[in-house]
């Protein structure tokens, strides 16, 4: 069988090494790749926004399955193209994107179903979204950009000077573009931060393990939002009490809550939940795996990912037992100096025969590009270096001396990815 990857990043490299181990599989492409992807595909120059030239390709190269990695392709509508051409694709159709494609489509969803979020007020006006901030807010408080902004549409402002900035730079500057047409104002919540990714049928919903993100690009947990910059798997604060909780009342809910709304979700809902003292409430949903949480989640996963896949399209995921080895994982991002503002592209890269046969580790390419023979960097975030150990104390010790494998000019990641597990 054929399999078309659609997208260019570190999501993508660990889907195409998760295929890759597949005996269903014969050949694999990637519409465009990268430099790592290209070990493993044949990679394809489509851009992922190209749906009817991507679709074209699908059908003249007799592609099985096609699997799109990225937001942006899902929420415009990529799988109708697909699904209308009579072409098997992974994701949810735009109609059920629609739940990582407008914040407050997904806030108003779960206010309507009781599923436990965060209180909010969407604005499409910023006189009413400041009048609002001056008059009714307590701080900290959220604002979110209401559409895709590349997870860093999100400001939490300490008192109505900041507020006052964030609806200028959100909705007045358009620093988000069109994503800040409509702005989400939120409570400010505390507590631990949780990844959960699940597959789903548009009935049935079995979840992966968990893991946990590192937004902010400096130590500590300063700096600017980004990407990410590291995650580890599971996450030790996800206990059965919250998976039974979560369980009850969010996972299924939001499945059947979709179902109910005439928009059935098939493919990858992704839960970024917040463990509260009122208990577990969604932050946000994603319509795909994360980045670069899907770098530590899907070396885990001990199923042939194109059966599980295949499932969620059929309808038939109820029969499948998902099953993650019993370890951990740790995934620490080398980006560019610089990086989420401004930095350089373009320097070679060393070291990556040093993760050739060695169990365990892993390279995935994120921001890289072939120039003159060599691999260079081509992005803020370059590569995820993943390593697993038997728990996360010695998965997170491989994982950092992975790092070292590699080098390039402006290399830079934060130095405490994990840094929670010794407080669990």
């Amino acid at each position: 069988m054929k399999i078309l990857i659609v997208g260019s990043g570190g999501r993508e490299h660990a889907i195409a090494s998760s295929v890759a181990k597949s005996p269903k599989v014969d050949k694999i492409y990637c519409a465009p790749g990268n430099a790592g992807i290209a070990e493993l595909a044949e990679c394809v120059s489509i851009g992922a926004m190209e749906f009817e030239k991507l679709a074209d390709f699908a059908q003249e190269n007799q592609i099985g399955l096609t699997i799109v990695g990225m937001d942006d392709p899902l929420v415009g509508g990529i799988v109708d193209v697909f699904e209308k051409r009579g072409l098997a694709v992974f994701g949810p159709r735009k109609n059920a994107a629609i739940l990582e494609g407008s914040k407050a489509f997904s806030k108003d969803l779960m206010k309507k179903y009781h599923i436990p979020t965060a209180a909010y007020e969407n604005f499409d006006d910023p006189k009413k979204a400041l009048d609002y901030l001056k008059t009714q807010a307590k701080f900290p408080i959220v604002l979110k950009a209401d559409g895709l902004a590349l997870g860093k549409g999100v400001l939490i402002c300490q008192d109505l000077t900041e507020a006052e900035a964030g609806v200028r730079e959100i909705m007045e500057d358009k620093k988000f573009g069109n994503a800040g047409n409509t702005m989400v104002i939120e409570e400010f919540m505390t507590g631990r931060e949780v990844s959960v990714l699940s597959f789903v049928d548009g009935k049935t919903i079995k979840t992966m393990t968990s893991a946990q993100d590192h937004k902010r690009a400096c130590d500590g947990d300063q700096g600017l939002n980004t990407g990410g910059m590291g995650t580890f798997s599971p996450s030790p604060f996800y206990t059965d009490e919250v998976d039974a909780f979560c369980r009850k009342y969010i996972y299924q809910a939001t499945v059947d809550a979709m179902a109910k709304e005439g928009r059935e979700f098939k493919g990858i809902i992704f839960f970024g939940l917040m463990l509260t003292e009122d208990g577990p409430k969604v932050l946000e949903y994603n319509a795909r795996f994360g980045d670069p949480e899907a770098q530590v989640v899907l070396p885990r996963m001990k199923n042939d990912i194109i059966e599980v896949m295949e499932a969620c399209i059929n309808g038939t995921l109820d029969q499948v037992d998902l099953q993650f080895e019993d370890n951990a994982a740790v995934c620490v991002v080398l980006a560019s100096e610089g990086y989420p503002v401004k930095y350089e592209k373009g320097i070679p890269i060393q070291g990556f025969e040093n993760f050739k046969d060695k169990d365990g580790y892993y390279c995935f390419h994120a921001g890289t590009a072939f120039k003159d023979g060599q691999i260079v960097t081509n992005g803020g975030r370059v590569l995820g270096i993943t390593a697993k150990g038997k728990d996360l104390k010695e998965a997170r010790k491989n994982a950092y001396e992975a790092t070292e494998w590699i080098q390039f000019a402006n290399k830079y990641m934060r130095h405490d990815i994990g840094k929670a597990i010794d407080e669990a």
